[in-house]
C-alpha cells in the first residue's frame, strides 16, 4: 500500500519540511537556532536530496544536498526512514567538527516537532498548543499531499487528472495555504494564493483537526457544511483522493 521511496520524500520535505514553521511558532525551537549558521545536507540513494539551512535565526528546507556543512548520506530510502523513526543512526560523511549541532540542537528540534505532530490529548487541551499543533499538521499534510502526488504510484494516478491551477486550502479565518498543479506535478505553497481555481475550506481549526486525526470523514463534512468546496471540483476531488493516502504514510 505504501513504498519506502515515497516515504523518504515525505520524511524529508514534509516532516522535516515542517521545521521552518516550528521555528517560527515555538520559542524553544527558535532559541535552538539563534545565532547558528549551518546547513545539513541529506542525500538518499534512489531517493530525495535536500538540505536544511539554519541562518539568521531562520530555518529553510531546500532541494539539493549541496552546499552543506554537515552531509548525511544514506544507501537506501529505508536507512533514511530509519533515522526519522529512530531505528538507524547515520555517520556524517562531512562536518565532524560541527556534529555537536546535529547531536544536540537538531535532535532537540525534532523532539519538539514530534511533541506537536504526535500530540498527547492532555497537551491539546491547552488552546495555544492546540492551535500551533494543528497549524503545523496543516503544513505537514499539505507537503505530504504534494510528495505523494509526485512520487507514489497511486498518488501519481490521481495527480494525472488534476489540471493546471491552484487549490486554496483553509481552516477557519487564520490558516490559508495552497497546492499548485503544473503539468500534473504538485507543489505545496505555504501561503495564501493571490488567485485560485478551486478551494477546500474547513469551517474551523477544530474541524480540520478532527479530519487530520481521523475522527471525521471529509465527504461527510461536505454534506453537513463543515467543509466547503468550490471552483473546479475535479481538482479538489483528486486532492482528496491523495489526502486519503497521507494517513497511510504518516500513521
Amino acid at each position: 500500500m505504501t513504498d519506502s521511496r515515497t516515504l523518504a520524500y515525505i520524511n524529508l520535505f514534509a516532516v522535516l519540511g515542517t521545521l521552518p514553521y516550528l521555528c517560527e511558532l515555538d520559542s524553544e525551537a527558535s532559541a535552538l537556532i539563534e545565532g547558528k549558521n549551518i546547513t545539513i545536507g541529506i542525500s538518499v540513494k534512489d531517493g530525495p536530496e535536500g538540505r536544511i539551512v539554519f541562518k539568521d535565526g531562520k530555518c529553510t528546507v531546500l532541494e539539493g544536498a549541496d552546499p552543506c556543512d554537515i552531509k548525511l548520506s544514506f544507501s537506501a530510502p529505508d536507512k533514511f526512514n530509519g533515522m526519522i523513526d529512530g531505528t538507524y543512526t547515520p555517520i556524517p560523511r562531512k562536518g565532524f567538527l560541527k556534529i555537536g549541532f546535529l547531536t544536540k540542537n537538531f535532535i532537540k528540534l525534532t523532539d519538539i516537532l514530534t511533541k506537536y505532530l504526535r500530540a498527547e490529548k492532555k497537551d491539546l487541551e491547552n488552546k495555544e498548543f492546540f492551535e500551533k499543533s494543528t497549524l503545523l499538521m496543516f503544513h505537514l499534510i499539505l507537503s505530504a499531499i504534494a510528495q505523494i502526488g509526485n512520487e507514489d504510484k497511486i498518488g501519481r494516478a490521481s495527480a494525472s487528472y488534476i489540471v493546471d491551477g491552484t487549490v486554496r486550502m483553509s481552516a477557519g479565518n487564520d490558516i490559508v495555504l495552497s497546492i499548485k498543479s503544473q503539468d500534473h506535478r504538485l507543489t505545496a505553497i505555504h501561503s495564501a494564493p493571490e488567485n485560485y481555481t478551486s478551494f477546500m475550506s474547513f469551517d474551523s481549526v477544530e474541524t480540520a483537526r478532527k479530519l487530520f486525526d481521523g475522527e471525521i470523514n471529509a465527504v461527510a463534512c461536505i454534506g453537513t457544511g463543515l467543509v466547503r468546496v468550490g471552483g473546479m471540483i475535479s481538482q479538489v476531488d483528486n486532492i482528496n483522493r491523495i489526502l486519503d493516502r497521507v494517513a497511510l504514510y504518516l500513521a
